[in-house]
């Protein structure tokens, strides 16, 4: 047994995340622009290596923090990939998450440090390795669940109007949803609670604010509830 330990084939883990975060002006995605070879000077999604004392979920949740420095973020693992040429320096094998962030939590002067910046989807550059594929991949799969499960919370502020959480669900779903259903249906899930607060900036009349239900919310997942947006 140890001798076919030894003989076995070495190859490197990485952990490549896939950061997105929402403002006013729709969804978007974190990069870093590589300081070293190989692909030096082109946009990378954020990422690093597995340490020998680390599960996976540990070494993305360092990652996230580093880069970012928030604690505590949604984080989903997505796929493995291992194609043999993928990375040309030595055989990576990496493993991808996608993580869902407030814009305006995030520390700023962290990302600026490491040369990071917020892209739109429409308009993200061309990306290194396959990490084009892994973010194709993590929007069709934040697009999924979406669909069936309210997860954007951790994108929009604590306090929220029911206008912010349909522009987030229509960014994110790439398509326009229609008003009354969506509240209908969001209402329906009794995962809001409703302030006697108003966003006074969206009208004369003003727009009630909104916090999420965590509890609630975990309440229905444990009965597998379906939004079906």
């Amino acid at each position: 047994m140890l001798n076919s330990y030894s003989s076995a084939d070495k190859v490197l883990l990485a952990v490549d995340c896939i950061i997105f975060g929402f403002d006013n002006q729709g969804l978007k995605i974190l990069l870093i622009k590589r300081d070293f070879e190989p692909e030096k000077g082109k946009w990378s999604l954020i990422g690093g290596f597995l340490k020998r004392d680390e599960v996976l979920d540990n070494a993305a949740i360092r990652i996230l923090n580093t880069y970012t420095g928030l604690n505590d973020i949604y984080m989903e693992q997505l796929y493995a990939y291992s194609e043999i040429d993928r990375d040309p320096v030595e055989r990576t094998i990496s493993v991808s998450y996608y993580a869902l962030i407030n814009i305006e939590n995030h520390n700023a002067e962290m990302i600026k440090n490491y040369h990071a910046q917020w892209f739109s989807i429409a308009e993200a550059p061309d990306l290194i390795f396959d990490h084009n594929e892994m973010l194709q991949h993590a929007i069709r799969r934040l697009r999924y669940r979406t669909s069936i499960k309210p997860i954007g919370f951790e994108l929009l502020p604590e306090k929220f109007t029911m206008r912010q959480l349909l522009e987030l669900y229509e960014a994110i779903l790439s398509k326009e949803l229609d008003k009354r259903n969506f509240i209908s249906k969001i209402n329906s899930l009794e995962i809001l609670n409703k302030l006697d607060e108003k966003d006074m900036q969206s009208s004369r009349k003003g727009s009630y604010l909104y916090t999420f239900n965590k509890e609630k919310y975990e309440e229905k997942l444990l009965n597998d509830f379906v939004l079906n947006l």
